[in-house]
């Protein structure tokens, strides 16, 4: 089976690592944007093309031609789109999930693979060894034994933007009107490697808070 790994992202490139030392397939790999080539891709003619933390549009070329697939870190369908992570956390959820999916030309719209559920506690790292694990586990299992394909309930579905720069900032109204909860998840959802954290100071400074903890 040949099999193409798409992705820059440190975990999904965990995750790849994993899936071409348990498995014996022939892989090709593309690790950023700039080598990325669809015709490389073509010529490879892959049985997979997995597209894990993948930020760019996908052509039409290649999800109606290759089995693509795609590792969205929440329940799907609920919290499809951008910032899946960020999005769960900031709305209080403890509980996501790995799901992968075939992808169509909708946004986190295809359907299931397989999924299962990961915690949301802890710290970024926590949350994206986690992702690792079972990213890890459930592609191995699907390459190795197939699968079956679950439709999503698109009337269950929730979409969310992806969080931009400015929403990082941590604004004098939510240190008024939100409780301690709310600020730790803001905190703790918002280190590297996403935009981190930060409060406006009146010299027009950023004072970036890099690890926070509640006390009584």
């Amino acid at each position: 089976m040949k099999i193409a790994l798409v992705g820059y992202r440190n975990w999904a490139m965990n995750i790849y690592d994993n899936v071409s030392q348990e498995t014996s397939h022939k892989f090709i790999r593309i690790n950023s944007k700039e080598d990325f080539s669809e015709e490389k891709l073509v010529n490879f003619d892959p049985d997979f093309i997995l597209f894990y933390g993948w930020s760019w549009i996908v052509s039409r070329n290649l999800i109606d031609n290759y089995k693509c697939v795609m590792l969205h870190p929440s329940p799907l369908p609920r919290y499809r789109g951008g910032s899946p992570i960020q999005n769960q956390i900031i709305n209080g959820e403890t509980l996501g999930a790995v799901s992968i999916f075939l992808m169509d030309d909708g946004i986190d719209t295809g359907p299931i693979i397989d999924q299962e559920e990961i915690s949301l506690l802890g710290s970024l790292d926590d949350i994206f060894n986690r992702i690792i694990t079972i990213g890890s586990k459930l592609t191995i299992n699907f390459i190795n034994n197939g699968y079956v394909l679950k439709t999503q309930d698109h009337s269950k579905a929730t979409n969310f933007k992806r969080r931009k720069e400015s929403d990082s900032e941590i604004l004098l109204d939510e240190l008024v009107n939100k409780d301690s909860t709310f600020l730790m998840n803001k905190i703790r959802m918002l280190q590297d490697p996403y935009p981190e954290p930060y409060i406006k100071t009146c010299d027009g400074k950023r004072l970036i808070i890099l690890e926070a903890k509640i006390e009584d």
